[in-house]
């Protein structure tokens, strides 16, 4: 399909930033590339509800924090409601743990807000005519581990811990951590210990069986 074959697109825009929204809906109708209808929402909640009124809207640009969902727990709600939407995570958090948590839940592909207004009208255009993501996760149980991890107790963790954490569940070693992770041994049995504490486990093995 060619951008040219649709007379025009709609796009979900969830994002709590009004000024944001409005500059990206702003850069998309001065490249005069392709016509967009959005549809506005600030919050998950309004977002639901609008998606229930529209049925056919092409692609949900979804930033990961809203005030009434932080994290991946808003893709994986949303796509819990609607199973076949096509969702695009839309934010400025670029890590790449996070991208492949979000990639293992289902969304399309991640559009960091860093990016220049040109790459971003670029992959948005791209999205919308069934583009499919560079990066994906193949591989059974790494879904399905991945997935596992995105789930309230994880809520409150950094990068550097739910990196590590995604590792333990794997089976690696402290020091096998600390090669692939490029990351002190010391580092690496702090944030071991802290997942621990946060998880309110005594043993490694008990903080395994959390996530099978």
């Amino acid at each position: 399909m060619s951008i040219e074959s649709r007379a025009s697109y709609t796009i979900q825009l969830i994002d709590d930033h009004h000024m944001l929204r409005m500059g990206l809906i702003a850069l998309a109708q001065i490249s005069n590339r392709i016509s967009i209808q959005w549809l506005e929402s600030a919050n998950l909640s309004e977002a639901i509800d609008a998606y229930h009124l529209h049925a056919n809207i092409d692609l949900v640009l979804l930033d990961l924090n809203l005030p009434d969902s932080q994290g991946l727990q808003g893709l994986k709600y949303f796509l819990s409601k609607f199973p076949n939407a096509r969702v695009a995570i839309f934010s400025a958090t670029e890590d790449e743990f996070v991208v492949r948590q979000a990639l293992a839940l289902g969304a399309l592909d991640f559009v960091p807000k860093s990016a220049s207004a040109d790459a971003t009208l670029h992959l948005i255009e791209a999205l919308l005519v069934g583009f499919q993501p560079t990066q994906k996760i193949t591989n059974h149980e790494d879904t399905k581990r991945l997935t596992n991890l995105v789930s309230p107790l994880t809520d409150t963790l950094n990068p550097t811990q739910l990196k590590v954490l995604e590792l333990v569940l794997a089976g690696m070693s402290n020091q096998e951590i600390a090669n692939s992770c490029k990351l002190a041994l010391g580092t690496v049995k702090n944030t071991v210990s802290s997942l621990m504490l946060a998880m309110d486990v005594r043993s490694r093995s008990h903080l395994i069986s959390m996530f099978r």
